[in-house]
């Protein structure tokens, strides 16, 4: 069999390998199936939308690995709630470096916002509770910008005894790296970086930050699929990295294992239990996961770790595809060869792409008209679209707030760039344009070290513009309200 850790090295990362890359190697020796990976990676890519990137490990090899473009191995991409599981392993070194206690009282670390007459809940809240989402907490206290988050998470009522109660809560994880930062005097993203992130080789890590100074901790962590691996496979090694002891073996089975019980329902991967901001899963597994389909899955009994990042709204259908496609692929031996099916997997995982925006629709006359917008939310005030009549790319340009944008669509196809839009803050984008309709334009806007894909739909009839603009995923409604514009 020919080798796939050398064509997957060059195809699908394009650098060189290093003393913290993971060995690569073909599935079937590693006892996994090829024709059972490309199921899963040919359903991904038909019946989901979208997945970003896709890495499985088997005995600490890479066996396959793909990208959407413009996903690519390189680009970090935003983890959400992932990061969970990266807050949680920076409270296990502190407490192995005897900084703090999971039994320490969180007021013990806020004397400055504890309120003027503690509940006994509150007091009896321990580091221990924020860890397992036991806080106490009926609802989730908020983060604003008027006071400090801890001041407010720690002015929250605790109707409920910390340790009984199970509620979802990632303020409780902006504490716990509130509770690092005070411990140890740095930030959860230093104190990681020389025991975490420099042994894994996950380069220029970014973790956004409150408006204290404070990594945000619940969400905020940006990596790239392949460091997300690595950190499974820790896990998997029980925090043992290349010979040496980065994370106590002792946290990753505390973190790891079911400390609180948050449901019943045997088919819900969100009802298995809940570790130390890890999820437990069917089928002995556990994860860390984030908005909109981050995830980082390790299989202790079939010795595999599967990264994903991904932009889609059923998170449990990811899941689902993976114990339905990999789970049973997995054998305790390795395979004989299947060198078709093996390349085939190759050739599959190299062309991968996210759908760009596509039409056969007869350009509308419009290409330099300035069409502006009345007073709005969103402060749009002008779209112009301008076409270079070559090979039907088009250039959208934009102004937003009284500042310019422009973004080159590619026809047919993802052209690279950077740019804001909306609420996107200046950023690398993918964007495609296509004529869908004799007078409609449609580009796709793919920030793509983020989930999100913004579909911009501009209708043209005479002096007018209806411009509509739609997310694939959202917090809130993904669909905005239609603006019109008038020729100008």
């Amino acid at each position: 069999m020919k080798s796939f850790s050398a064509i997957a090295m060059v195809a699908l990362t394009g650098s060189v390998c290093t003393a913290t890359e993971l060995p690569r190697s073909s599935p079937e020796e590693q006892g996994v199936s090829s024709s059972a990976v490309l199921s899963f990676v040919e359903a991904a890519d038909k019946n989901i939308d979208s997945v970003h990137s896709f890495m499985l490990l088997r005995h600490g090899h890479v066996v396959a690995e793909g990208y959407w473009s413009p996903y690519n191995a390189d680009s970090p991409h935003a983890l959400y709630s992932l990061s969970k599981s990266f807050t949680s392993t920076a409270v296990g070194l502190a407490v192995a470096d005897g900084k703090l206690s999971v039994d320490d009282e969180v007021l013990k670390f806020f004397p400055d916002d504890v309120p003027a007459e503690p509940s006994a809940n509150l007091k009896a809240m321990r580091v221990s509770d924020l860890l397992r989402m036991s806080t106490g907490h009926q609802t989730e206290p908020a983060r604003t910008a008027d006071q400090p988050w801890t001041k407010t998470f720690l002015g929250h009522p605790v109707p409920n005894k910390p340790g009984t109660h199970f509620l979802y809560n990632t303020s409780g994880t902006y504490m716990l790296s509130a509770v690092v930062q005070k411990a140890t005097g740095k930030t959860v993203l230093d104190y990681l970086r020389p025991r975490l992130f420099e042994p894994l080789g996950i380069d220029h890590p970014t973790w956004e930050a409150s408006p204290q100074g404070v990594s945000a901790g619940g969400y905020g962590l940006s990596i790239r699929t392949k460091d997300i691996a690595s950190f499974g496979q820790l896990y998997l090694q029980k925090g043992r990295w290349q010979g040496k002891q980065l994370v106590p073996e002792a946290w990753v089975e505390a973190a790891t294992a079911r400390e609180t019980s948050n449901g019943s329902n045997p088919k819900s991967d969100w009802d298995q239990g809940y570790g130390y901001q890890f999820w437990r899963c069917r089928h002995g597994a556990y994860r860390g996961d984030g908005a909109f389909g981050q995830f980082c899955i390790a299989l202790p009994e079939q010795d595999a770790v599967i990264a994903i990042t991904a932009g889609v709204k059923d998170m449990q259908g990811v899941l689902n595809l993976v114990w339905d496609k990999l789970l049973p692929s997995m054998k305790a031996a390795p395979q004989p060869a299947d060198d078709p099916s093996c390349d085939k997997l190759e050739r599959t995982l190299k062309s991968l792409t996210l759908r760009p925006a596509q039409g056969s629709g007869t350009p509308a006359k419009v290409s330099g008209k300035k069409y502006v917008f009345a007073a709005n939310k969103r402060k749009l005030e002008a779209i112009t679209l301008e076409s270079d009549g070559k090979d039907g790319a088009v250039t959208l340009v934009a102004r937003f707030d009284g500042v310019e944008r422009r973004i080159a669509c590619g026809a047919g196809k993802w052209q690279k760039g950077r740019a804001a839009w909306g609420t996107f803050a200046e950023q690398p984008v993918a964007a495609s344009g296509a004529w869908t309709e004799d007078d409609t334009f449609t580009t796709k806007l793919c920030f793509y070290e983020t989930p999100f894909t913004v579909t911009v739909t501009m209708k043209f009839a005479g002096d007018e513009l209806r411009f509509n603009s739609e997310s694939n995923v959202g917090f809130g409604s993904a669909k905005e309200s239609q603006l019109v514009g008038k020729a100008e």
